[in-house]
């Protein structure tokens, strides 16, 4: 993992774009790891088909590994000699072996480490300068310990050296002779920005994979702009104290995963009918249950969609690429204050913990801004809390203001806030909460539409990249495709779903998860689909460009 950051800041500085992704075991401490990274003289938002170079530190626990890292002829396995053989699951692969003795180079520097041996030989065999490599060391090791950064130089050098003899690889491309600004960031650490970004003053949660990273973000981040940050103690208390934040006037954050987010449904039911702003990040893992927490999937859709009690109608939000997670953050937080909702975000594994080189994303100038009760408009006529206005959205009173108590619970209520189980109260009520969000202007936002053609390609989160990828082959094969990747998953957009398959007969969706999911929510949600496909797994295995990009050649027949 170490060498792996340190390759993606050296190509960041080159000029490169990048997108590494981490897969680990289950285990809190230790373990098997491996670093996936990928490099383009391109913005990079998908894993790639094939394994490239598979560089081997040692083989323990490699069978754990082994569907994540498709290998065929044209890969190239690099493996220290004294790990033994390479196991037969890779072998068979029929990729060409490159012997590097890792270890033992390491030992002829004092200090010296297989790890930095392995960048030097990655960055040689590539053809990333080595001097980019040595700037990144410099910066990360120099000051800190000069003795690392010395040992860690040489063993790069050495490494460079060995690799010089080991024969052609698949080298990166030349680049333009522009250099726009970058970003090196993970989705998590993207979402934290967002919510920042977006007026986010408070956050209480819970440590839970593949979502931490959020909160450690948060928890430096909100104190410099006169936020707080709780480590509250469990999933429960951590949604109670975002919404009695909220309610006392400051915009709230939590950030889960899908065992944190069941154990908040009920709060979210009361900010529902409350209608009491938050945000919650769900990072979506591998389940039911405990399930595999440091593995990617998109399944917790069913219960972010559907899991609330009753009629309770609310945000549902998805970004689409590890950028996109700043800006559907940030969107969400907008939307959640503008209309007094609760709002999910269904990010996932593979865009929270991955990082990647962007373009520096543009600087978006909304902030959540709700509306705010000052005092009644006449003396002596009563505050109503949830009064019926045309746009459904009532202006919300912060504690303390002169006129303006009421009472917010999960009951029923009157416009004053009055507890009520009259049919008219509840028939008001519920029209209410619904009409706010449906009758909402979320602009072009709403999706990510791009190309054109009778065949549409509909998939969300972390596929898209994928989608995208394979939507461009086909395009060189003469099939054309339209990509459709929601970013509002609700309220629905009935209109614009319709504009946007004005011409479609075929669709293809695309989801990482085993009872397709997204398929049935579509089908049931949206009327007049044309003849669908589906291409749908469980998670951890990524759903590839060459996947996607067969399906479209069959459709094109």
């Amino acid at each position: 993992m170490t060498a792996a950051n340190m390759l993606l800041d050296a190509a960041a500085d080159a000029g490169y774009y990048a997108l590494f992704g981490r897969s680990s075991g289950p285990q809190i401490r230790g373990g098997e790891a491996a670093a996936l990274v990928r490099l383009s003289v391109e913005p990079v938002t998908s894993v790639d088909d094939t394994t490239e170079i598979l560089l081997a530190v040692d083989w323990q626990n490699v069978h754990r590994f082994a569907a994540e890292l498709p290998l065929d002829g044209r890969s190239v396995i690099i493996t220290d000699p004294e790990q033994g053989d390479i196991p037969e699951i890779l072998a068979k692969s029929g990729a060409r072996v490159v012997a590097l003795p890792m270890k033992a180079l390491a030992k002829e520097i004092p200090g010296g480490r297989a790890n930095m041996i392995a960048l030097g030989a990655i960055c040689q065999l590539i053809g990333l300068p080595i001097d980019t490599v040595t700037e990144v060391l410099g910066k990360s090791l120099k000051k800190k310990r000069a003795d690392a950064y010395e040992a860690s130089v040489a063993a790069v050098e050495k490494g460079a050296v060995a690799a010089a003899t080991m024969g052609t690889t698949k080298r990166l491309g030349v680049l333009s002779g522009d250099k726009p600004k970058r970003w090196t960031i993970t989705g998590n650490q993207a979402a934290g920005l967002g919510a920042v970004r977006g007026g986010i003053r408070f956050c209480a949660a819970y440590p839970i994979t593949p979502a931490t990273e959020i909160l450690e973000w948060l928890s430096n981040a909100l104190p410099k702009v006169g936020g707080a940050f709780v480590q509250a103690e469990d999933e429960l208390a951590s949604i109670n104290m975002c919404i009695g934040a909220s309610y006392g006037g400051a915009p709230s954050i939590t950030a889960t995963s899908g065992p944190g987010l069941s154990l908040m449904i009920e709060g979210l039911g009361m900010a529902t009918a409350s209608e009491t702003p938050v945000v919650v990040v769900n990072v979506q893992r591998g389940g039911p249950s405990t399930g595999i927490p440091t593995k990617s999937e998109q399944s917790d859709l069913n219960i972010a969609l559907y899991g609330l009690h009753g009629d309770a109608p609310h945000l549902v939000v998805a970004p689409n690429s590890i950028g996109d997670c700043l800006f559907t953050t940030q969107w969400a937080v907008h939307l959640a204050e503008t209309l007094q909702a609760p709002c999910i975000v269904l990010s996932d594994q593979a865009l929270g913990q991955s990082r990647s080189i962007i373009p520096a994303p543009a600087e978006l100038a909304f902030v959540g801004k709700r509306l705010v009760a000052e005092t009644p408009a006449e003396e002596g006529v009563a505050y109503k809390r949830y009064a019926l206005t045309n746009t459904g959205v009532s202006p919300m009173a912060i504690p303390g203001t002169p006129g303006c108590q009421y009472t917010a619970d999960g009951l029923e209520h009157t416009e004053t806030g009055l507890p009520s189980s009259q049919s008219s109260d509840h028939f008001a009520q519920t029209d209410k909460r619904l009409g706010k969000l449906m009758a909402h202007d979320y602009g072009d936002h709403w999706a990510a539409i791009e190309g054109d053609g009778d065949i549409a390609v509909v998939t969300w989160g972390s596929c898209t990249g994928a989608a995208r990828e394979a939507i461009e082959r086909a395009r060189a094969d003469g099939i054309h495709a339209k990509l459709i990747s929601p970013r509002l998953l609700y309220p629905i957009r009935p209109e614009h779903m319709a504009k946007a398959l004005a011409g479609v007969k075929k669709v293809l969706v695309v989801e990482l998860s085993h009872l397709g999911q997204f398929r049935r929510y579509l089908r049931g949600e949206y009327d007049h689909f044309p003849e669908t496909q589906s291409l749908n797994r469980p998670g951890p295995l990524p759903i590839r460009p060459a996947e996607i990009h067969k399906r479209l050649l069959a459709m094109g027949k």
